[in-house]
């Protein structure tokens, strides 16, 4: 009842306070946030510390509810009202939701970390789930919001939720930001009205191999996108598709399945859920996004971390017989982080890859994460400090 009080209470000209405008330049600028969690009439006096009954040592990536999920609408004119934090739980929606008729939607993920020096959390270049947002937006015909809108809702996720980001090297906090047409349409049309909305849960490993290396099938007949489709943006239609061959694959004992083109079957596209990198004679080559491949975020920071670091990149073609010679392959995404490949089968063979301390791989993750946790000081300017 307090909480209720307390956010009614709020006028919505406070609230356009909150969306940290710091000395007229927005939080991009600044990369550092302050906790205002008062403001929303949150439970302040709860410790950073406070994390409930959570085995911190044995997280998976299972949804875990958390305190609370922020809400922002839009309407048909393209302008989204000012958001706000409620308590998460159930939404309702018109069984005529463009979202539930047509697939009218969109998600992100990112991570929030607790920093391994001094109070505070860090998150992952959330910009670029921003604009990778825009881009996804606009190819399914829906409003998005701005820069600034969606880091902001994404700030406010983790301070309200701040019980719930692991203790540092133990995992993070997943943010699933969504897009979804919530009006109501009956004939085929973009949707009247939209909601972006914003939820997290504590995760650990995504393979349930943990940190060990995961073992692929390439699938021949099953095709994750195709030319012309919605392949390079993270629509949610892109992933119900794959459930069927990734089933498949694992009650067979598969970490997950690799996807060919669907043109010529020989060149590797992706895995259901992360973006795939081959090593050959020390040189890192990547299927270069082409519409059908999703431009990951990890995928973009490996490749400027890796050409930082004296490694030869190229984006290009990869096929099958490129696989076959590789010396090392691994995995990238959100979820999976830089996940080592230890083999992939093709039509009954099975090729076998260098796993290890001293690989590429390894290198490259343990870079990565020592930037996401606050191990090393962020040169590149990549994460975002909430204090």
């Amino acid at each position: 009842m307090m909480l209720r009080k307390l956010l009614s209470s709020v006028d919505s000209q406070f609230l356009n306070g909150l969306k940290l405008q710091i000395g007229g330049s927005s939080y991009l600028a600044s990369r550092s946030v302050s906790s205002l969690p008062e403001a929303v009439g949150l439970d302040s006096d709860r410790s950073d510390e406070e994390n409930g009954e959570m085995d911190w040592d044995n997280l998976g990536f299972a949804l875990t509810p958390t305190d609370y999920m922020y809400v922002m609408k839009c309407s048909r004119d393209g302008y989204f009202t000012d958001g706000m934090l409620n308590r998460y739980g159930n939404i309702e929606l018109s069984p005529s939701a463009g979202v539930l008729n047509y697939g009218q939607g969109l998600f992100e993920g990112l991570k929030a970390y607790r920093r391994a020096m001094g109070a505070g959390f860090l998150l992952f270049r959330p910009e670029e789930n921003a604009k990778r947002m825009q881009v996804g937006a606009e190819r399914m015909c829906m409003p998005a919001p701005s820069v600034d809108q969606f880091a902001h809702a994404v700030e406010q996720t983790v301070l309200a939720n701040k019980r719930w980001v692991p203790p540092s090297g133990k995992g993070s906090l997943y943010i699933r930001p969504l897009l979804i047409g919530t009006g109501a349409i009956l004939g085929l049309a973009p949707a009247p009205e939209y909601t972006f909305l914003v939820y997290a849960a504590p995760v650990g490993t995504y393979f349930k191999e943990g940190m060990a290396p995961i073992n692929l099938l390439i699938e021949h007949e099953t095709h994750r996108a195709t030319p012309g489709g919605t392949g390079g943006v993270k629509t949610i239609a892109n992933y119900a598709p794959v459930l069927q061959a990734q089933m498949r694959a694992k009650s067979k004992g598969f970490s997950d399945v690799l996807y060919l083109d669907s043109i010529n079957k020989r060149y590797l596209e992706e895995a259901s859920s992360c973006n795939l990198f081959i090593v050959k004679d020390g040189v890192i080559s990547t299927p270069y996004t082409n519409g059908t491949i999703l431009p990951g975020i990890t995928r973009k920071s490996i490749i400027e971390l890796a050409r930082n670091n004296g490694y030869q990149v190229s984006e290009r073609l990869v096929s099958i017989d490129d696989l076959r010679e590789a010396d090392e392959v691994f995995c990238t995404g959100t979820a999976v982080v830089v996940s080592p490949v230890s083999s992939i089968t093709y039509q009954g063979h099975r090729y076998r890859y260098r796993t290890g301390e001293e690989t590429v791989s390894k290198k490259l993750y343990e870079a990565l994460t020592s930037i996401q946790m606050g191990l090393v000081e962020d040169k590149l300017g990549w994460t975002v400090n909430i204090d």
